[in-house]
């Protein structure tokens, strides 16, 4: 994965600004920075996005995940909460495409300037339809074991 920037910070060839690193994970702080302390929890081994995670994997880097989390949300007295967000695919919003968690603090809105936006369409789907989701799913489910 030597075209992957992630992979480069991972192996020294770029600089990043760590704040934690273990067998399996690096977190760094984003060069972006949509709020104060936006961290990136990167997974070492190159895997696209949460899709191509082993279950292995996932135990690895989503373990650490609640330590870092309360690292990053403790750093600033004025933080008052933190989103994590794990963007899967372009339509989601990756922009690298190896796997890596977002922790977003949040603050007060004069400071942050983040927002999400969440349309609700419970009235846009039947119960059947949502049955049949539902049971796509669970069919789907049993298939992994």
């Amino acid at each position: 994965m030597s075209e992957c920037i992630f992979c480069k910070i991972i192996d020294g060839e770029i600089p990043a600004r760590k704040v934690y690193e273990d067998d399996s994970v690096i977190a760094i702080l984003d060069v972006s920075q949509v709020t104060k302390g936006h961290t990136l929890v990167i997974s070492k081994k190159h895997v696209r996005n949460i899709l191509d995670y082993t279950d292995e994997l996932a135990a690895d880097v989503f373990t650490k995940i609640p330590k870092i989390a309360r690292a990053v949300r403790s750093f600033d007295p004025e933080c008052e909460g933190l989103n994590l967000l794990m963007n899967n695919e372009e339509i989601a919003s990756q922009s690298v495409f190896h796997g890596h968690v977002h922790l977003l603090p949040r603050y007060n809105s004069d400071k942050d300037g983040f927002g999400l936006k969440w349309d609700t369409h419970s009235d846009d789907y039947s119960d059947d339809e949502l049955d049949e989701v539902q049971n796509n799913i669970i069919s789907t489910l049993s298939k992994e074991g």
